[in-house]
């Protein structure tokens, strides 16, 4: 006979027992194994001076007009008075673009929030005009209108750069290049309303109170011509008002905030050039009004599917991130939503579009190499604070084809390896754009952070408040004090994040090459802007001085640098002999593969993120394979909607096409 123990259940009350103790000890290897991938070994003092040593960046001042003030918080509403500091956290910002029409991208568009102005001035080293501050004159304007970002772009499709201007306060204004301008002056510009208003006779602005901080510009309905989201954040109030009604709020909850001032997205429909060009736009139910209403601080757009439609992504403050898949039609904007799968493993806020962060910018890039756009999504992250996660979605579809299919049954194709990539945590993260700085081929990440600087740590508040019940957060007497003298997170510095050579994580090399000033930062604008041949970047300081970082890396044949054009249209445009042959093809995709077989995707970026936006160029770093020729394919859609493909084999350098029915070299340099 065998032991009468052999074979014998366990009593019924201690396999309920083990049965009440399964979540807990799931929850423990949940946690152990978030413990072990945040415990990553860090790379050596040596290894990060070998990778320092292939870059090389100048840090250069950037000319402003003189005699601006210098304020360091804003007049707010009065019942924001006690917070008026976390009120003041935003609105630094810079572009870089062509606006004088020269062929290089060596233009700034910057919002300084010590003045409260928008300002346009070169490049460090490149031009030679003098900074101006560009207004709304005469447009309704108020002292509770406060700029936000600038966005270049050619608006009413005449070949000349415009610049979309959005506010809080009011709506955004376009800055419409006058036909018969020459050079740069505020003369250059003609202001006019995105949404049309009646004109009041005091000039005090009484239009919508639109307070948006997160532009998305691109064709979304394929029909040829720029389309612009803008995303606002607070609600339709006079948050910048001393004396304004205390019809204020804030977000109602800290993970599901959705009381927002919302999406709204316009579809290009007409426009003219000459001395007063216009453009007009017609608002789209392109959203589920449902999904539009979180407190959205970036956006991204590109295409997954190969039907050179973007899709869109809002990173959204204080709750759910929104990803839509794009299923408009010309004439007709129309997104709908897609959403990760969550497995056993996977805890809910990385699983897209259920996450439970403070989503503050989102951009697109090839991180991979493996011809599919992945996309980084910048967050709180600061230790010993709000210690969430920067989200690093990797795209998982195996072909367009399949993330099509994926989309169209409300998938979205992405996981997140932010931890075992060791780019999930930074400080109080904002805006990020991944970009080649050496041109080795492998994109690094440009990322600002920082919140309020001050001398008194607040972060205890701040936790009290984060674990408070939701009901309290939306009446802004209930939040603690975050006044000027406070500080969240004020000692945060830009990371400039380059990946390792033999285990793919990435290490923040910011303090090797001298970018670790602390001072909290908001945008990030990136190009080659003295055609080099090496990118450069700007960083917009929030109530500090912006910063340029030129590239100065020794120049060699180890880059290819397009530029995209469609034929300009519309009557009284820019003559096609220029510098600059047509208006920039909005949304068109480059696919290269070099001679190592490395695969690269990039697109002609209209302008996303949070409140930094990169040039119009498309940029590839080829490494070793430099010197052979590049095979390249290039997909757009032509001025009448239609879509197009072409393969070629192109050398080393820059190279400008204008795209028809064809891709035609053209030499306007």
């Amino acid at each position: 006979m065998g032991s009468k123990t052999k074979g014998k259940s366990l009593p019924p009350h201690n396999v309920s027992r083990a049965r009440r103790l399964l979540p807990a000890a799931f929850v423990l290897v949940l946690v152990l194994g978030a413990y072990l991938v945040a415990r990553l070994p860090s790379a050596s003092a040596a290894t990060r001076s070998t990778m320092a040593a292939g870059f090389r960046f100048t840090e250069l001042p950037i000319a402003l007009p003189a005699g601006l003030p210098e304020n360091t918080v804003r007049q707010v509403n009065p019942k924001y008075e006690h917070i008026k500091s976390w009120i003041s956290s935003v609105g630094a910002a810079i572009a870089v673009n062509d606006l004088d029409g020269d062929g290089a991208a060596d233009d700034l568009c910057l919002v300084d929030t010590r003045s409260d102005s928008v300002v346009v001035t070169p490049a460090p080293q490149t031009g030679d005009y003098p900074p101006f501050v560009l207004t709304p004159d005469p447009l309704p304007t108020g002292p509770a209108i406060a700029p936000m970002g600038c966005t270049p772009g050619d608006f009413n499709g005449d070949g000349r750069t415009d610049l979309l201007v959005y506010y809080w306060g009011r709506t955004p204004v376009l800055f419409l290049h006058r036909a018969g301008a020459t050079g740069l002056t505020p003369a250059t510009f003609h202001p006019t309303e995105l949404i049309p208003q009646a004109d009041p006779p005091d000039n005090l602005y009484r239009g919508p109170l639109w307070n948006t901080n997160a532009v998305a510009v691109a064709d979304f309905d394929g029909d040829g011509n720029p389309d612009i989201g803008i995303f606002n954040y607070f609600p339709e109030t006079k948050v910048l008002d001393p004396t304004g009604n205390a019809n204020v709020e804030m977000n109602h909850s800290m993970s599901r905030a959705r009381n927002s001032g919302g999406a709204h997205v316009l579809r290009w429909t007409a426009a003219t050039s000459g001395d007063q060009p216009s453009v007009t736009y017609q608002e789209q139910p392109a959203i589920r009004s449902e999904l539009a209403t979180g407190w959205t601080l970036g956006s991204a757009s590109a295409d997954l599917d190969g039907d050179l439609l973007p899709e869109l992504y809002l990173a959204n403050d204080f709750g759910n991130d929104r990803f839509f898949h794009n299923v408009s039609t010309p004439g007709r904007i129309r997104f709908t939503l897609a959403e990760g799968r969550r497995d056993p493993l996977t805890p809910k806020s990385m699983v897209m579009g259920h996450d439970s962060f403070k989503g503050m910018s989102a951009d697109f890039a090839d991180l991979d190499h493996d011809g599919r756009f992945d996309l980084f999504v910048s967050n709180i992250t600061e230790s010993w604070g709000l210690e969430e996660s920067n989200l690093v979605w990797h795209n998982t579809a195996s072909s367009p084809a399949e993330a099509g299919r994926l989309m169209r049954d409300g998938v979205a194709p992405f996981e997140n390896r932010a931890a075992e990539q060791n780019l999930a945590w930074i400080g109080w993260g904002w805006d990020a754009k991944m970009a080649d700085f050496d041109n080795s081929g492998q994109l690094a990440v440009v990322q600002t952070s920082g919140f309020v600087k001050g001398e008194i740590n607040r972060f205890n508040w701040l936790q009290e408040l984060a674990m408070s019940n939701d009901l309290m957060l939306q009446e802004p007497q209930m939040w603690p004090k975050a006044e000027p003298g406070d500080d969240l997170a004020g000692g945060n510095h830009v990371a400039f994040w380059v990946k390792e050579p033999d285990n793919g994580r990435y290490v923040d090399l910011s303090p090797q090459l001298g970018m670790d000033a602390r001072i909290p930062s908001r945008g990030v604008a990136v190009a080659d802007a003295d055609a080099d041949g090496s990118q450069d970047f700007a960083v917009a300081r929030q109530w500090g001085a912006p910063v340029y970082y030129r590239n100065t890396r020794p120049a060699g044949d180890d880059y290819l640098h397009l530029r995209l054009y469609r034929p300009v249209t519309v009557p009284g445009g820019a003559a096609t002999t220029a510098a600059v042959p047509g208006s920039p093809a909005y949304g068109a995709q480059v696919r290269i593969v070099t001679a190592d077989g490395r695969i690269q995707v990039a697109q002609l970026d209209g302008g996303g993120g949070h409140s930094g936006k990169r040039s119009f160029d498309i940029h590839f770093g080829l490494g070793a394979a430099g010197a052979r020729p590049v095979s390249t394919e290039i997909s757009w859609r032509a001025a009448d909607g239609s879509p197009h493909t072409q393969k070629l084999d192109l050398t080393a350098g820059s190279h400008d096409f204008v795209l028809t029915g064809q891709a035609q070299e053209v030499t306007a340099r």
